[in-house]
């Protein structure tokens, strides 16, 4: 039986309400900086004789330069070893569709003819892979001329605020959306591969970084300034048969090995993110067609319900983490996993995986670094913060997304209201559970890319809310709420692009003190970006790389991160933009979220303006 949340609930809305206010004014914006008043005299006109005396100042972007000592954030390999079962290293090369011969070694379980045949089984349409390369490409210096700064907008930040020593400022990535090599090297299908048999296309090839990630880690290091490069490790290229003593792929472990490596050896930190949405084949079992199916909670079945899901990923985890637990300081388990969660069973198997895996790296490995989870949740926000049942609908969504995972790992607690009323098999969590998963993360991540504004499905009637949780059907379920993008006087709350990305940056702040006074932990922004409206349609170049929309989100956002650390007292800790090129987007390549743009046909990489600008924002307020 669900308990009803209509009274607790309404309290915390009239106390968030009371925290959140409108400043009505009716003349025009103030201008604080202007010590003198305009009024005060009126302008002297003359003639003069006329020359060209504009001039462009000319800023170059600076490399950061390699590191001179080695720092160590746990045992390495060959002391840790000891702490997992013994393992068998192999290789099994690459899948080719029309091969026309196949392998001979039928009878191994774990041999070439077993790992075509989960090929065979994910059956991806059209596969083909049309690559530039098969091998790993050597870097090249990038020249002068690319690192020369764009003119400056006339219009920039105007804040006088300075990151705090040890802000992370870094680049974000994940495998399935950049790496390529699909089926090559020994990876096996995914949930990537699955989902291709409906309507949306797929490029097998994305960006080919598996052979040219020195060449990316090259050139973000040569624009300066970013000190940390988050990517995501492809849980098939480790464990092709994905399960529990089955055969680690060595190919799999060098390739990550060595990006591991360039990174560091340029300067910058690595940050690994175990799961990006890249669920192994084998956890949807004969019925493939099962990763379609609507999932009760999320977008995407991400198959975290399957009975041998917490085992097997806590085996994976326990083989990367040990390889890499010298080199890499930062680990992300799951990215975003609401979102791939089916039901309430997928959400107790993430929390207990994460808990495992942290005690593990803790208590286990010894190791030094730090470990969290990264979440999404586009802020909802009410929208008239002078309605109950509009402050109490946003409530209620950023409750279901954040606390059902936040509550018990960053506070102990059990999971919150809307989440136990609108999901009818949720695992109740003992005492004992919720002592072991408490306290399991170093700081919380999110991805907060924009706002939504919120109302109960129907306007002004909270009971609308509790109504639609114990119905299945409702079209607003399981949020449980009517999301929109206008304000009470049917403004957009900011400039849009083509997907659902808004830049509002007055809301990111907002929502950085609620999620730090809320889950009282430091918070790092892991993920936020932004795609120009219509950019992959730009026929020229030039005005690709002109993305000013992208710039004024980055600095809009960053401006405010900075307000709120300082005039909030948020302890925001670090910042990554979501993405250094642009990828593959679950889809298409229509959305741009790169602050480089690829050329489709011969891969070059180009950087664009606001990689220039947010790097000299950053380095202008304290970052080098």
């Amino acid at each position: 039986m669900r308990a009803p949340v209509y009274s607790s609930l309404l309290l915390v809305a009239s106390f968030v309400q009371a925290q959140q206010i409108y400043i009505g004014t009716t003349g025009p914006t103030p201008r604080p900086q202007c010590s003198v008043s305009t009024s005060l005299a009126q302008p002297s006109y003359t003639f003069r004789n006329f020359s060209f005396t504009l001039s462009e100042t000319v800023r170059t972007a600076t490399s950061i330069p390699s590191p001179t000592t080695t720092i160590t954030y746990g045992p390495a390999y060959s002391d840790a070893s000891r702490i997992l079962p013994y393992i068998n290293y192999t290789s099994w090369g690459s899948w080719n569709p029309n091969a026309t011969t196949s392998a001979s070694d039928a009878s191994n379980p774990y041999g070439s003819a077993a790992w075509t045949s989960l090929w065979q089984h994910a059956n991806p349409p059209n596969f083909t892979e049309k690559g530039l390369y098969s091998t790993t490409v050597s870097p090249t210096p990038i020249p002068s001329n690319e690192l020369v700064l764009p003119p400056r907008d006339y219009f920039g930040p105007t804040d006088c605020y300075n990151f705090p020593e040890g802000f992370m400022f870094g680049v974000s990535t994940s495998a399935s959306q950049i790496e390529g090599a699909t089926a090559e090297e020994g990876k096996a299908p995914t949930l990537m591969d699955i989902l291709v048999q409906d309507d949306r296309p797929k490029d097998y090839v994305t960006n080919e970084n598996y052979y040219l990630y020195k060449q990316d880690v090259e050139r973000v290091a040569a624009m300066g300034g970013v000190r940390y490069y988050s990517f995501s490790i492809a849980w098939s290229r480790i464990l092709p048969f994905a399960l529990p003593g089955t055969p680690v792929n060595q190919q799999g472990l060098d390739h990550y090995n060595d990006l591991i490596n360039f990174i560091l050896d340029k300067g910058m930190l690595p940050v690994v993110t175990l799961l990006h949405f890249d669920t192994p084949l084998q956890f949807y079992g004969s019925n493939l067609s099962t990763a379609a199916d609507r999932p009760l909670i999320g977008y995407v079945n991400g198959a975290y319900q399957n009975e041998t899901f917490v085992d097997a990923f806590v085996n994976y985890a326990r083989i990367v983490m040990t390889h890499f637990a010298s080199k890499v300081p930062y680990w992300f388990t799951f990215n975003e996993p609401l979102l791939y969660s089916d039901n309430g069973v997928s959400v107790d198997h993430v929390i207990k995986a994460h808990a495992q895996v942290y005690h593990f790296y803790k208590e286990q490995l010894n190791g030094t670094g730090q470990i969290s989870i990264k979440f999404n949740d586009n802020f909802g926000v009410p929208r008239n913060v002078s309605s109950p049942a509009d402050v109490y609908a946003a409530n209620h969504f950023n409750s279901f997304q954040l606390a059902t995972f936040c509550n018990p790992i960053f506070l102990g607690e059990d999971y919150p209201d809307s989440f136990k009323q609108t999901i009818p098999d949720y695992v109740p969590l003992t005492a004992d559970d919720l002592a072991y998963i408490g306290g399991t993360a170093d700081f919380l991540g999110i991805d907060p890319y924009t706002a939504t504004v919120v109302t109960p499905p129907t306007p002004g009637n909270i009971g609308s809310i509790t109504n639609c949780a114990m119905n299945s059907s409702s079209p607003y379920f399981p949020y449980c709420v009517n999301q929109t993008t206008v304000n009470q006087y049917g403004w957009n709350i900011g400039y849009r692009s083509q997907s659902y990305v808004y830049i509002t940056p007055t809301y990111l702040r907002e929502y950085l003190g609620y999620l730090y006074n809320t889950f009282r932990s430091p918070v790092v922004i892991t993920e936020f970006g932004f795609p120009v409206f219509a950019e992959a349609e730009k026929t020229d170049l030039s005005d690709q790389l002109f993305d000013t929309p992208r710039s004024i989100y980055y600095l809009s956002y960053l401006s405010e991160v900075l307000k709120a650390i300082w005039e909030d007292g948020v302890n925001v800790k670090g910042a990554f933009l979501w993405a250094p090129v642009d990828n593959w987007e679950f889809g298409d390549y229509d959305a741009h979220f790169g602050v480089q743009v690829v050329n489709r046909t011969t891969q070059e990489r180009r950087y664009k303006k606001s990689f220039f600008d947010v790097v000299d924002f950053m380095k202008a307020r304290g970052i080098t």
